[in-house]
């Protein structure tokens, strides 16, 4: 299920719905060109072993197909060590939405609803939203019960997630499976109550799945942002440092997953991914409402990060309504225009300045009516 064009075949046989492209590996760019012409443009060619946004070209007519394919193949063979590619239909601006799967190694298997990801950058995620708000719970139970049913199909047991595109009208076609626990999954354990990297040990240890699908609920709704170590004024290029200052939100509804500290090093040999903000409200709007005043308090000194775009992503008005697809950031360039945050240690040191200040007058005031008031009861 790893393998993106064997599970692509294993999910039609299961009746999954797929986006239209090549059955399996693509054999030359002939091939390739043939497809296109069935299918139509634009399309998209992807790396079959690729993960984390590598190896996918968006080719518009027949030229840049034959232009990509040799760079999308060369990527490939770099990144995961295979040049194996295969061609889909390229939806255009659509949804990307994931459901989370449990299933043990004795054929039991529930889905844990869905996620929006659909906030990326460089094909990769940026914002995770648990519930979707495209979903409806009628979609959610019939696409839930393909997903699980799929699952168990295959003999699939772990975590997992299925993931697919979906058009405006909530339709999904699946595109991959990544067969592991995945970055923006305390969002599902927010708005479900499950601990999914338990249930994921728990089922390599060979225990039963306890959790039966009727037990699965959604509460309220669950935002989860990534902080990386990017400047996202410069095509999101890398930043690297070391932290001289890490101040982290709280209160109810936040969690943070994150190593760093003061003094922690950022170095450019790893995934830029310094800490993962998430939180949660009992409605969408309670959810932006936290998310908005923890990033506001969230500060890290030393190095740029995702934090100051984060907050006026949360902010943008079709954001907030729901209003965003895979091209959110392409067409919404003003959530670039933000100010670079200030230093707020100065702002803090002349903040306790005037405090002092106005503490020191004010006790100087009522030490002098304390004495007028002693001096006018004096016999």
């Amino acid at each position: 299920m790893g393998d993106k064009a064997r599970s692509k075949e294993v999910m039609k046989k299961a009746g999954v719905p797929t986006v239209p492209g090549s059955d399996g590996i693509l054999k030359s760019v002939e091939e390739a060109i043939e497809i296109a012409k069935e299918i139509g443009y634009p399309v998209l060619l992807k790396a079959s072993a690729g993960g984390g946004g590598r190896g996918i070209r968006i080719c518009k007519d027949e030229e840049e197909l034959k232009r990509n394919y040799e760079a999308a193949y060369s990527e490939a063979q770099k990144a995961f060590g295979r040049g194996d590619l295969l061609l889909e239909k390229y939806i255009q601006n659509p949804k990307h939405i994931e459901f989370q799967v449990l299933g043990d190694k004795y054929g039991n298997v529930i889905h844990l609803g869905e996620r929006d990801c659909s906030v990326q950058r460089r094909n990769q995620k940026l914002i995770e939203i648990a519930p979707s708000l495209v979903l409806n719970e009628a979609k959610r139970k019939h696409y839930g019960e393909i997903v699980a049913k799929a699952a168990k199909e295959i003999g699939y047991y772990s975590a997992g997630t299925m993931e697919f595109v979906s058009d405006l009208e909530g339709n999904i076609y699946f595109i991959e499976m990544n067969t592991r626990i995945q970055v923006e999954h305390p969002v599902t354990e927010r708005v479900t109550g499950v601990d999914i990297v338990k249930e994921q040990i728990k089922i390599a240890a060979g225990h039963k799945l306890e959790i039966k699908q009727e037990d699965v609920t959604f509460n309220g709704y669950a935002i989860e942002c990534r902080i990386n170590a990017e400047d996202p004024k410069k095509n999101f290029a890398p930043s690297i440092g070391t932290i001289e200052r890490y101040y982290v939100p709280g209160g109810f509804g936040i969690r943070i997953e994150s190593a760093a500290s003061v003094g922690y090093e950022v170095t450019p040999y790893y995934d830029s991914l310094i800490a993962k903000l998430i939180c949660w409200g009992r409605t969408w709007e309670e959810a932006l409402s936290r998310t908005k005043a923890a990033l506001d308090t969230y500060e890290i000194k030393g190095v740029k990060t995702t934090i100051p775009l984060l907050k006026k992503i949360v902010e943008e008005k079709d954001f907030r309504n729901g209003y965003f697809t895979t091209k959110y950031l392409e067409e919404h360039q003003e959530v670039f225009n933000y100010e670079e945050p200030k230093d707020k240690e100065d702002f803090v040191a002349f903040i306790s300045c005037i405090y002092s200040f106005i503490s020191r007058v004010i006790r100087r005031l009522n030490y002098e009516t304390y004495r007028t008031n002693v001096a006018r009861t004096k016999p």
